[in-house]
Protein backbone atom coordinates (compact mmCIF):
# COMPACT_ATOMS: atom_id res chain seq x y z
CA UNK A 1 0.00 0.00 0.00
CA UNK A 2 1.43 3.60 -0.92
CA UNK A 3 0.93 6.48 1.12
CA UNK A 4 -1.38 9.62 0.10
CA UNK A 5 1.46 11.40 -2.30
CA UNK A 6 3.34 8.71 -2.85
CA UNK A 7 6.50 9.31 -0.57
CA UNK A 8 6.16 5.78 1.24
CA UNK A 9 4.99 2.48 1.14
CA UNK A 10 4.14 -0.66 3.90
CA UNK A 11 3.42 -3.91 3.40
CA UNK A 12 3.52 -7.41 5.67
CA UNK A 13 7.02 -8.88 4.82
CA UNK A 14 7.89 -12.53 5.65
CA UNK A 15 10.87 -14.03 7.03
CA UNK A 16 10.61 -17.53 6.81
CA UNK A 17 7.25 -18.45 8.25
CA UNK A 18 6.83 -15.00 10.04
CA UNK A 19 5.54 -11.59 9.22
CA UNK A 20 6.34 -8.68 10.01
CA UNK A 21 5.78 -4.42 9.51
CA UNK A 22 8.18 -2.99 6.41
CA UNK A 23 8.25 0.48 5.18
CA UNK A 24 9.33 1.60 1.94
CA UNK A 25 10.84 4.97 1.06
CA UNK A 26 9.89 5.91 -2.17
CA UNK A 27 10.45 9.46 -3.20
CA UNK A 28 14.31 9.61 -2.73
CA UNK A 29 16.89 8.50 -5.89
CA UNK A 30 16.67 5.23 -5.16
CA UNK A 31 13.85 3.29 -3.24
CA UNK A 32 14.72 1.60 -0.12
CA UNK A 33 12.88 -1.01 2.65
CA UNK A 34 13.04 -0.19 6.84
CA UNK A 35 12.26 -3.57 8.65
CA UNK A 36 9.34 -2.52 11.08
CA UNK A 37 9.81 -5.88 13.90
CA UNK A 38 7.51 -6.12 17.07
CA UNK A 39 8.07 -7.96 19.79
CA UNK A 40 6.59 -10.92 18.31
CA UNK A 41 5.78 -12.18 14.90
CA UNK A 42 2.52 -10.48 13.41
CA UNK A 43 -0.37 -12.70 12.68
CA UNK A 44 -1.07 -12.93 8.52
CA UNK A 45 -4.27 -10.72 9.03
CA UNK A 46 -2.73 -7.71 10.39
CA UNK A 47 -2.89 -4.44 8.41
CA UNK A 48 -0.47 -1.77 7.72
CA UNK A 49 -1.19 1.24 6.22
CA UNK A 50 1.58 4.10 5.15
CA UNK A 51 1.39 7.39 6.71
CA UNK A 52 2.81 10.48 4.84
CA UNK A 53 5.38 11.64 7.93
CA UNK A 54 6.82 8.52 7.35
CA UNK A 55 5.31 6.15 10.07
CA UNK A 56 3.06 3.10 9.90
CA UNK A 57 -0.46 2.69 11.15
CA UNK A 58 -0.80 -1.23 12.07
CA UNK A 59 -3.71 -3.01 13.46
CA UNK A 60 -3.44 -6.08 15.32
CA UNK A 61 -6.82 -8.09 15.87
CA UNK A 62 -7.26 -10.08 19.18
CA UNK A 63 -10.77 -11.16 20.00
CA UNK A 64 -13.19 -8.77 18.43
CA UNK A 65 -10.58 -6.07 19.56
CA UNK A 66 -8.58 -3.95 17.17
CA UNK A 67 -5.89 -2.42 18.96
CA UNK A 68 -4.01 0.48 16.45
CA UNK A 69 -0.03 1.31 16.87
CA UNK A 70 2.19 3.56 14.93
CA UNK A 71 5.30 2.06 13.99
CA UNK A 72 8.28 4.31 13.38
CA UNK A 73 12.00 3.69 13.19
CA UNK A 74 14.19 3.98 15.88
CA UNK A 75 17.74 2.88 15.04
CA UNK A 76 18.61 -0.60 15.51
CA UNK A 77 15.34 -1.22 16.87
CA UNK A 78 10.93 -0.43 16.51
CA UNK A 79 9.31 2.28 17.89
CA UNK A 80 5.64 1.89 18.90
CA UNK A 81 2.98 4.11 19.85
CA UNK A 82 -0.75 2.41 20.59
CA UNK A 83 -3.34 4.85 19.36
CA UNK A 84 -6.54 2.56 21.64
CA UNK A 85 -8.66 -0.14 20.16
CA UNK A 86 -12.42 -0.74 18.71
CA UNK A 87 -14.46 -2.77 20.42
CA UNK A 88 -16.64 -5.25 17.83
CA UNK A 89 -18.25 -7.80 20.67
CA UNK A 90 -20.57 -9.38 17.50
CA UNK A 91 -18.72 -11.84 15.98
CA UNK A 92 -20.34 -10.67 12.67
CA UNK A 93 -18.94 -7.44 12.71
CA UNK A 94 -15.74 -7.29 10.63
CA UNK A 95 -13.51 -4.30 10.91
CA UNK A 96 -10.91 -3.01 8.08
CA UNK A 97 -8.61 0.27 7.32
CA UNK A 98 -9.82 2.17 4.52
CA UNK A 99 -7.45 3.17 1.38
CA UNK A 100 -5.21 5.88 2.64
CA UNK A 101 -6.98 9.40 3.06
CA UNK A 102 -5.75 12.40 0.81
CA UNK A 103 -4.13 14.50 3.18
CA UNK A 104 -2.14 11.66 4.62
CA UNK A 105 -2.29 12.44 8.44
CA UNK A 106 -5.62 10.33 8.96
CA UNK A 107 -6.58 7.05 8.54
CA UNK A 108 -9.95 5.79 8.79
CA UNK A 109 -11.71 1.81 9.62
CA UNK A 110 -14.97 0.71 8.48
CA UNK A 111 -16.91 -1.60 10.50
CA UNK A 112 -19.61 -3.69 8.70
CA UNK A 113 -21.95 -4.76 10.85
CA UNK A 114 -25.38 -6.69 10.46
CA UNK A 115 -27.15 -4.05 9.57
CA UNK A 116 -25.15 -1.14 9.79
CA UNK A 117 -21.83 0.28 9.37
CA UNK A 118 -19.78 2.73 11.04
CA UNK A 119 -17.11 4.36 10.50
CA UNK A 120 -13.84 5.36 12.53
CA UNK A 121 -11.32 7.88 13.00
CA UNK A 122 -7.75 5.43 14.00
CA UNK A 123 -5.33 7.81 13.86
CA UNK A 124 -4.62 11.95 13.28
CA UNK A 125 -7.49 12.37 15.79
CA UNK A 126 -6.99 14.08 19.28
CA UNK A 127 -8.09 11.35 21.69
CA UNK A 128 -7.70 7.79 20.55
CA UNK A 129 -10.18 6.05 18.01
CA UNK A 130 -13.50 8.31 16.99
CA UNK A 131 -16.66 7.23 16.05
CA UNK A 132 -17.54 9.38 13.20
CA UNK A 133 -20.66 7.77 11.57
CA UNK A 134 -23.24 4.77 11.50
CA UNK A 135 -24.66 4.02 7.85
CA UNK A 136 -28.02 1.59 7.73
CA UNK A 137 -27.20 -1.33 5.59
CA UNK A 138 -23.67 -3.25 5.17
CA UNK A 139 -21.28 -1.44 3.38
CA UNK A 140 -18.16 -1.79 1.35
CA UNK A 141 -15.42 -0.38 -0.36
CA UNK A 142 -14.46 2.97 0.12
CA UNK A 143 -13.07 5.56 -2.07
CA UNK A 144 -12.11 9.31 -1.66
CA UNK A 145 -13.83 11.82 -3.81
CA UNK A 146 -11.53 14.97 -2.86
CA UNK A 147 -8.05 15.84 -1.79
CA UNK A 148 -9.52 16.65 2.18
CA UNK A 149 -10.69 13.43 3.34
CA UNK A 150 -14.05 14.50 3.79
CA UNK A 151 -16.30 12.89 1.19
CA UNK A 152 -16.12 8.73 1.53
CA UNK A 153 -17.79 6.87 -1.14
CA UNK A 154 -19.39 3.48 -0.03
CA UNK A 155 -20.90 0.97 -1.78
CA UNK A 156 -24.65 0.01 0.37
CA UNK A 157 -26.31 -3.20 0.13
CA UNK A 158 -29.76 -2.43 1.47
CA UNK A 159 -32.96 -4.30 -0.15
CA UNK A 160 -31.08 -6.86 -1.66
CA UNK A 161 -29.39 -4.11 -4.13
CA UNK A 162 -26.04 -2.25 -3.78
CA UNK A 163 -25.75 1.72 -4.87
CA UNK A 164 -22.77 3.68 -4.17
CA UNK A 165 -23.55 6.38 -1.35
CA UNK A 166 -21.69 9.40 -0.53
CA UNK A 167 -20.81 9.89 3.60
CA UNK A 168 -19.83 13.49 4.42
CA UNK A 169 -17.21 13.27 7.45
CA UNK A 170 -17.39 16.93 8.23
CA UNK A 171 -21.54 16.79 8.59
CA UNK A 172 -21.55 13.98 11.30
CA UNK A 173 -21.78 11.56 8.30
CA UNK A 174 -24.76 12.62 6.68
CA UNK A 175 -25.18 10.06 3.92
CA UNK A 176 -26.31 10.94 0.54
CA UNK A 177 -27.27 8.86 -3.06
CA UNK A 178 -24.32 9.10 -5.51
CA UNK A 179 -24.77 6.64 -8.24
CA UNK A 180 -28.11 5.06 -9.41
CA UNK A 181 -27.98 4.08 -13.32
CA UNK A 182 -31.28 1.62 -12.62
CA UNK A 183 -33.99 1.19 -10.16
CA UNK A 184 -33.03 -3.16 -10.06
CA UNK A 185 -29.14 -2.44 -10.77
CA UNK A 186 -26.29 -3.21 -8.27
CA UNK A 187 -23.54 -0.28 -9.42
CA UNK A 188 -20.81 0.10 -7.33
CA UNK A 189 -17.89 2.69 -6.85
CA UNK A 190 -14.10 1.74 -7.88
CA UNK A 191 -12.40 4.45 -8.36
CA UNK A 192 -12.58 8.40 -8.66
CA UNK A 193 -9.93 10.96 -9.43
CA UNK A 194 -10.40 13.93 -8.11
CA UNK A 195 -8.88 16.30 -10.23
CA UNK A 196 -10.64 15.31 -13.41
CA UNK A 197 -13.99 14.20 -11.87
CA UNK A 198 -13.59 10.60 -13.83
CA UNK A 199 -15.64 7.91 -11.77
CA UNK A 200 -15.11 3.91 -12.77
CA UNK A 201 -18.06 2.34 -12.16
CA UNK A 202 -19.30 -1.70 -12.02
CA UNK A 203 -22.73 -2.08 -12.87
CA UNK A 204 -25.19 -5.26 -14.31
CA UNK A 205 -27.97 -2.14 -15.74
CA UNK A 206 -26.56 -3.40 -19.17
CA UNK A 207 -26.70 -6.79 -18.26
CA UNK A 208 -28.42 -7.94 -15.68
CA UNK A 209 -26.43 -10.25 -13.09
CA UNK A 210 -23.48 -9.84 -14.94
CA UNK A 211 -21.31 -6.46 -13.99
CA UNK A 212 -19.51 -4.36 -16.09
CA UNK A 213 -17.02 -1.65 -16.34
CA UNK A 214 -18.37 1.53 -16.86
CA UNK A 215 -17.18 5.22 -16.38
CA UNK A 216 -18.48 8.72 -15.81
CA UNK A 217 -17.72 11.81 -14.62
CA UNK A 218 -18.67 13.51 -10.95
CA UNK A 219 -20.98 16.16 -11.68
CA UNK A 220 -21.97 15.19 -15.19
CA UNK A 221 -25.08 15.11 -16.80
CA UNK A 222 -24.00 12.41 -19.39
CA UNK A 223 -24.55 9.09 -19.01
CA UNK A 224 -22.70 6.15 -18.04
CA UNK A 225 -20.59 4.50 -20.54
CA UNK A 226 -19.87 0.47 -20.41
CA UNK A 227 -17.33 0.33 -23.71
CA UNK A 228 -16.05 -2.96 -24.97
CA UNK A 229 -12.98 -1.98 -24.40
CA UNK A 230 -12.87 -2.82 -20.50
CA UNK A 231 -15.27 -6.06 -20.71
CA UNK A 232 -12.41 -8.16 -22.77
CA UNK A 233 -13.40 -12.01 -22.67
CA UNK A 234 -11.90 -13.85 -19.66
CA UNK A 235 -10.65 -11.45 -18.44
CA UNK A 236 -11.06 -9.77 -14.60
CA UNK A 237 -9.77 -5.89 -14.94
CA UNK A 238 -9.53 -4.15 -11.54
CA UNK A 239 -8.94 -0.25 -11.41
CA UNK A 240 -5.95 0.69 -9.11
CA UNK A 241 -4.77 4.00 -9.73
CA UNK A 242 -5.88 7.12 -12.17
CA UNK A 243 -3.36 9.69 -13.20
CA UNK A 244 -3.24 13.21 -11.20
CA UNK A 245 -2.99 16.86 -12.45
CA UNK A 246 -5.98 15.95 -15.15
CA UNK A 247 -8.10 19.01 -14.22
CA UNK A 248 -10.89 19.52 -16.98
CA UNK A 249 -9.82 16.64 -18.95
CA UNK A 250 -11.36 13.13 -17.80
CA UNK A 251 -11.29 11.67 -20.68
CA UNK A 252 -7.48 12.03 -20.79
CA UNK A 253 -7.28 11.08 -17.92
CA UNK A 254 -4.56 7.49 -18.00
CA UNK A 255 -6.11 4.69 -15.62
CA UNK A 256 -4.09 1.66 -14.68
CA UNK A 257 -5.96 -1.64 -13.73
CA UNK A 258 -4.60 -5.12 -12.21
CA UNK A 259 -5.76 -8.01 -15.22
CA UNK A 260 -5.81 -10.93 -14.15
CA UNK A 261 -6.78 -13.98 -16.87
CA UNK A 262 -5.72 -17.88 -17.75
CA UNK A 263 -2.13 -16.96 -17.93
CA UNK A 264 -1.39 -14.47 -14.60
CA UNK A 265 -1.94 -11.37 -13.92
CA UNK A 266 -0.48 -8.44 -15.49
CA UNK A 267 -1.25 -4.26 -15.97
CA UNK A 268 -3.63 -2.59 -18.15
CA UNK A 269 -3.47 1.16 -19.11
CA UNK A 270 -7.04 2.86 -20.35
CA UNK A 271 -8.10 6.23 -21.61
CA UNK A 272 -12.04 7.37 -22.30
CA UNK A 273 -10.47 8.69 -25.17
CA UNK A 274 -8.46 6.20 -26.01
CA UNK A 275 -11.15 3.36 -26.46
CA UNK A 276 -8.46 0.75 -25.91
CA UNK A 277 -7.08 -1.17 -23.21
CA UNK A 278 -2.85 -1.63 -23.34
CA UNK A 279 -1.84 -4.72 -21.82
CA UNK A 280 1.59 -4.24 -20.23
CA UNK A 281 3.50 -6.93 -18.23
CA UNK A 282 4.10 -6.27 -15.15
CA UNK A 283 7.25 -6.62 -13.24
CA UNK A 284 8.75 -9.89 -11.79
CA UNK A 285 7.81 -9.47 -7.97
CA UNK A 286 5.03 -6.81 -8.44
CA UNK A 287 3.29 -6.30 -5.31
CA UNK A 288 -0.17 -6.90 -7.22
CA UNK A 289 -2.80 -4.10 -7.52
CA UNK A 290 -0.58 -1.91 -6.32
CA UNK A 291 1.34 1.67 -7.88
CA UNK A 292 1.21 5.35 -8.37
CA UNK A 293 0.71 7.62 -11.07
CA UNK A 294 2.78 10.63 -11.71
CA UNK A 295 1.19 13.75 -13.08
CA UNK A 296 3.51 13.32 -16.35
CA UNK A 297 2.22 9.58 -17.22
CA UNK A 298 4.54 7.43 -15.79
CA UNK A 299 3.19 4.46 -13.78
CA UNK A 300 5.69 3.59 -10.82
CA UNK A 301 5.13 -0.14 -9.89
CA UNK A 302 6.66 -1.39 -6.73
CA UNK A 303 8.01 -5.44 -6.47
CA UNK A 304 10.11 -7.51 -4.43
CA UNK A 305 12.48 -9.80 -5.31
CA UNK A 306 14.67 -12.05 -4.20
CA UNK A 307 17.79 -10.09 -5.83
CA UNK A 308 15.81 -6.70 -5.12
CA UNK A 309 13.60 -6.83 -2.19
CA UNK A 310 12.68 -3.63 -2.46
CA UNK A 311 12.31 -2.40 -6.10
CA UNK A 312 9.75 0.58 -8.05
CA UNK A 313 9.61 -0.21 -11.89
CA UNK A 314 8.77 3.04 -14.00
CA UNK A 315 5.86 2.40 -16.98
CA UNK A 316 5.12 4.59 -19.29
CA UNK A 317 1.88 5.19 -20.26
CA UNK A 318 1.15 4.93 -24.22
CA UNK A 319 0.54 7.90 -25.49
CA UNK A 320 -2.92 9.41 -25.74
CA UNK A 321 -4.80 8.75 -29.06
CA UNK A 322 -6.18 12.32 -30.76
CA UNK A 323 -10.01 13.04 -29.56
CA UNK A 324 -12.64 12.13 -31.74
CA UNK A 325 -15.06 14.36 -33.07
CA UNK A 326 -17.78 15.37 -30.11
CA UNK A 327 -20.69 13.26 -31.22
CA UNK A 328 -24.19 15.88 -31.23
CA UNK A 329 -25.88 15.96 -28.10
CA UNK A 330 -29.18 14.01 -28.32
CA UNK A 331 -32.54 16.38 -28.34
CA UNK A 332 -34.90 16.16 -25.41
CA UNK A 333 -37.42 13.12 -26.26
CA UNK A 334 -34.92 11.30 -28.83
CA UNK A 335 -34.11 7.54 -28.01
CA UNK A 336 -30.78 8.49 -27.20
CA UNK A 337 -31.63 10.74 -24.48
CA UNK A 338 -33.11 7.79 -22.41
CA UNK A 339 -29.88 5.95 -21.82
CA UNK A 340 -28.96 4.80 -18.36
CA UNK A 341 -27.70 8.13 -16.31
CA UNK A 342 -25.62 8.37 -13.51
CA UNK A 343 -28.27 10.00 -11.36
CA UNK A 344 -27.81 11.44 -9.11
CA UNK A 345 -24.13 12.38 -10.44
CA UNK A 346 -24.61 15.54 -11.64
CA UNK A 347 -25.53 16.29 -8.25
CA UNK A 348 -23.76 14.65 -5.94
CA UNK A 349 -21.56 16.17 -3.30
CA UNK A 350 -18.82 18.31 -4.78
CA UNK A 351 -20.30 17.55 -8.04
CA UNK A 352 -20.16 21.29 -8.70
CA UNK A 353 -16.77 21.85 -8.38
CA UNK A 354 -15.87 19.54 -11.11
CA UNK A 355 -16.46 20.72 -14.75
CA UNK A 356 -16.04 18.77 -17.70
Amino acid sequence: MIAAGGAYGARLARDGDSWFPERWTLDGPEPYAVPLPGNQPEEPGTEVQPMADGRVLIRRTTDGRHAFSLLYPTGPGTGELPLGAVECPDPGTRLHLLPPAPCGQRAYALAVGRRSTDVWLVAGGGFGPEHLAEVPGRCSGGVWLDRTGRMLALDRETGGRTKAVVVDLERGGEVSPLLQIAAESDDRLLLADPDSGLLLVSSDAPAPGEPRLGWGVLGSTLPVRFPESLHPPDLSLTPFASQPGQALVPESCAVAFRIDGPSGTWVGVWRPADRRLHQLAAPEGWLTGSGLWTAEGVLRLPYATRAEPCGVAPLTAPPAAPPPPAPPHPEPGSPASGAPRPVPLQQAPLGRLVTK
